[in-house]
């Protein structure tokens, strides 16, 4: 049997929360282990009652760090998937094995993520080009009329959701992972703290490999959107965003504009692309 391991990374999550997810998780005969990652200031009351291996890092390392810990013991042990899954998260663990099995059988994809769904039945669009800074800086900053056009670009909007693609840039909150293609392109970049790391990580597979959206099982995700709550996680989101367009080209980024064509034409038609 294909097995997998799970890493979540938590920062003052309930405890409870994370038990029953671990529970739901222990449902499913695939996963290997599990590994709850804790970078918050205190740790869990009860982590022995957990079916989980408990990491307290007794310091807030980043999520990226933090997730790359649980990667390194999975590409040692040799475990040929890793599931990235975020603690607000939860679905029915069978679609782990449909999950799986689609991998499987298509070795050319080096990472997947299936449908998601905010908990009042909202399909949440997280299927995405590589970003310019307007994508990012813009929704934050500018009119939601003056971004309507783009936003419903950037989101691959008229793609329908509805079949297999091939995406450039899909969320962290749910990342099944292909053990090789982690050796082969690396981890979670750790200069980013927070936020930039999925878009990094799922550019630097696409180059060489399928990054899959995979629309036929669901989950649901809370998404709290931290950043728009917090002025201290609005700075962090900056100043990692920053640093991604650092490292990849603010402006001048051909890799990009050829990344985001290719998408454009393999998953939205004609028709679509002039609105």
């Amino acid at each position: 049997m294909v097995v997998l391991n799970v890493s979540i990374v938590i920062y003052k999550t309930n405890e409870e929360k994370i038990h029953r997810l671990v529970a739901l998780l222990r449902q499913c005969k695939a996963v290997n282990d599990v590994f709850i990652i804790d970078n918050s200031p205190s740790p869990f009351q009860t982590p022995h009652n957990m079916d989980a291996t408990y990491i307290f890092n007794n310091n807030n390392c980043g999520y990226g760090r933090a997730h790359n810990i649980a990667l390194r013991k999975t590409i040692e042990n040799k475990i040929p998937y890793h599931l990235v899954l975020n603690p607000d998260v939860v679905f029915d663990p069978s679609i782990i094995n449909e999950l799986l099995e689609y991998m499987e059988g298509h070795t050319s994809i080096g990472s997947l993520m299936p449908k998601i769904y905010y908990p009042n039945g909202d399909l949440q669009y997280l299927c995405k080009l590589v970003p310019a800074p307007m994508d990012l800086f813009g929704r934050r900053f500018l009119p939601k009329w003056m971004m309507k056009k783009r936003k419903r670009r950037f989101e691959l909007y008229d793609s329908g959701y509805s079949t297999i693609m091939n995406v450039p840039y899909l969320s962290g909150c749910f990342m099944l992972l292909r053990t090789s293609t982690l050796e082969d392109v690396g981890l979670f970049d750790e200069r980013f703290f927070l936020y930039p790391e999925d878009i990094d990580l799922t550019r630097r597979i696409h180059k060489k490999y399928k990054t899959i959206f995979y629309p036929y099982v669901s989950v649901i995700h809370e998404y709290g959107r931290g950043s728009y709550k917090s002025m201290k996680l609005l700075y962090f989101h900056i100043v990692n965003m920053c640093r991604y367009f650092n490292k990849w080209g603010w402006f001048f980024d051909k890799e990009r504009k050829e990344i985001n064509a290719r998408c454009i034409a393999e998953n939205i038609s004609t028709s679509d692309q002039r609105r």
